[in-house]
């Protein structure tokens, strides 16, 4: 049988297996443009920027067209160029072109298609459009009047979330991208995981900064001021600087921080390990008695808002630990105030995070003290890069520095936090040490972008069923399956973002599919060449335990309880 092909733009090439024309064209080497295409949503083909023409058929929407045996292609006529000049200038039109002050100039798709096209002028009158800014939301902005309605944001909230937070409204010119009942995003059933944000093209979505606010408590000397970073970012920041994705830069982060004048700089990984242990401690004694499994992972903030919305009647089941962002924060103002002798208002704790939905989390009352929260601003690594280069600050120009103690030690089960099956190993490796005497079990299974995995381990003479689930429409999928009785689980991390934080809605835009993938390696990577791996092995965690930290104190610091959730807020008035 002769080996299939396509002709494109007069060259001849192979197909292999791609799922529509347009991933033809582009394994050509072209790179046709769209606004409304993600390979891994449906097909939604408003936007007609992709439109080629194909022999025989005239102009065809090259994304929802399927590859076909001696197909002939053209992609760049004389019509077809025309056209898509004139789409580009209508959004233009439609749009609001404060370019220089959107969140997304220098990355925005519009603004590149347009500078690529050659467009210096709009020949369409400008429409009137409201200017209306959303910021009812602690982690997302939404600015209605710069969306192109390519739909991006509806289909990933819906098909890769399961949430259907966002949805067209009206039709024609009327159109628009509305959260439900038109209501503000944050009074709705959004998770605050920002993925919507990731697939904007432009900057009708944004993460909600904090930037200017931190810079005040910088500036302000009657403050300490520390950071902590998250595992995530250390093999994300650096993409923005021209480093290759997972390569880790967590040395020339430090020192930058350092140069933008915060006193303290630490590491999350070490509020990971105390939560490696407090965690591990509550799935042992509930395994031991027989309660309230599985037990349910409790890191990841969308996916603890997504149980109080969707599953109140799981909240029993999810772990009482608070994320490690939370543990750091509280005991910083534990043990750091202590150590500094300061009163705990004048110690600002800023978290450098992958995730958008962690200043959500940061903002619920159950993570304050007499109104003075644990962690009082979330800045995300997009966020942190912003203000690197706004400081001037030559990145990879720096030397390496190091982090502050103690807070600043951790252990490589703390590091692996940061992708998906991390959490799950890291807490493995400290059961391991509680029921087989430390003998670590391969659980290479628990590795892997794949959505849903699973794995039977048996540590001594105990057998454990664990499931890692990241994206949350595969969480809901495994959860009915566990509630129409087909699956039972001892364990169950989940982590909305597919991946894990390493995808998080805070973390630098990617540029390839593998992006994901090798930032998660990155951060194995630096598990082997960390000298511990186990959490019970940092020691300062268990001095810490040993002289301040008692099992009541731990559990007033680190461990809260989750309420059911309205869908929607209503209003008083």
């Amino acid at each position: 049988m002769k080996n299939k092909t396509i002709t494109i733009d007069n060259n001849v090439y192979p197909i292999e297996n791609e799922k529509n024309l347009l991933e033809a064209i582009r394994a050509a080497g072209i790179d046709l443009p769209t606004f409304c295409y993600q390979p891994e949503l449906s097909v939604f083909g408003a936007c007609r920027m992709c439109m080629v023409e194909v022999e025989g058929r005239g102009l065809v929407p090259a994304c929802s067209t399927a590859v076909m045996d001696g197909m002939v292609v053209r992609t760049n006529t004389k019509q077809i160029r025309d056209m898509r000049k004139m789409i580009v200038e209508l959004m233009l039109a439609h749009h609001d072109q404060n370019c220089t002050t959107c969140p997304k100039s220098g990355s925005c798709k519009l603004q590149s298609l347009a500078h690529k096209m050659g467009i210096s002028k709009v020949r369409f009158q400008d429409v009137e459009t409201e200017i209306t800014i959303d910021m009812s939301s602690k982690s997302i902005v939404r600015n209605s009047s710069k969306c192109v309605l390519c739909g991006c944001c509806v289909r990933t909230c819906r098909e890769i979330q399961s949430v259907g937070a966002l949805d067209f409204a009206n039709r024609g010119s009327d159109a628009k991208i509305v959260s439900n009942f038109d209501k503000p995003i944050g009074k709705v059933e959004c998770v605050n995981c920002g993925q919507c944000i990731k697939v904007c093209p432009v900057g009708a979505l944004s993460p909600k900064y904090q930037i200017n606010e931190v810079w005040n408590e910088i500036y302000n000397e009657d403050k300490t001021v520390v950071v902590q970073i998250a595992p995530a970012v250390r093999v994300a920041i650096g993409e923005q600087f021209g480093y290759e994705p997972g390569e880790a830069t967590t040395g020339q982060m430090v020192s930058a921080l350092r140069m933008m004048g915060f006193d303290y700089i630490y590491d999350t990984s070490f509020g990971a390990d105390f939560t490696v242990i407090e965690e591990g401690n509550e799935f042992i004694e509930r395994f031991k008695k027989g309660e309230k499994l599985p037990q349910f992972t409790s890191c990841c903030p969308a996916w603890v808002k997504f149980a109080e919305q969707t599953y109140p009647e799981l909240l029993p089941n999810v772990s009482t630990c608070s994320s490690p962002q939370q543990m750091f924060g509280a005991l910083c103002k534990d043990q750091l105030t202590k150590m500094l002798n300061i009163p705990r208002e004048k110690l600002v704790v800023v978290s450098i995070m992958p995730c958008t939905a962690k200043k959500f989390e940061a903002a619920r009352p159950e993570f304050a003290k007499d109104g003075n929260p644990d962690v009082d601003y979330v800045l995300t690594t997009q966020e942190l890069a912003m203000m690197i280069q706004e400081r001037g600050i030559d990145f990879r120009g720096l030397e390496i520095g190091s982090f502050d103690m103690p807070f600043g030690f951790k252990t490589g089960a703390a590091v692996i936090f940061g992708t998906t099956g991390g959490v799950s190993e890291a807490v493995l490796r400290y059961a391991a040490y509680n029921l087989s005497g430390g003998q670590m079990p391969n659980v290479k299974e628990l590795r892997g972008k794949e959505g849903i995995k699973t794995l039977e381990v048996t540590l001594g003479e105990v057998t454990l069923r664990l499931a890692v689930v990241s994206g949350l429409a595969n969480a809901r999928k495994l959860i009915e399956a566990i509630k129409a009785g087909k699956e039972s689980y001892d364990l169950i991390e989940v982590m909305a973002c597919c991946g894990g934080c390493v995808n998080g809605g805070g973390q630098p835009i990617s540029k390839t599919s593998d992006t994901v993938e090798n930032r998660a390696e990155g951060l194995y990577k630096n598990d082997k060449d960390l000298q511990f791996h186990s959490s019970e092995q940092n020691p300062y965690l268990q001095k810490m335990y040993k002289e301040d930290i008692d099992k009541e104190k731990a559990h007033h610091l680190f461990h809260t309880g989750y309420q059911e959730r309205q869908y929607v807020t209503i209003d008083e008035d």
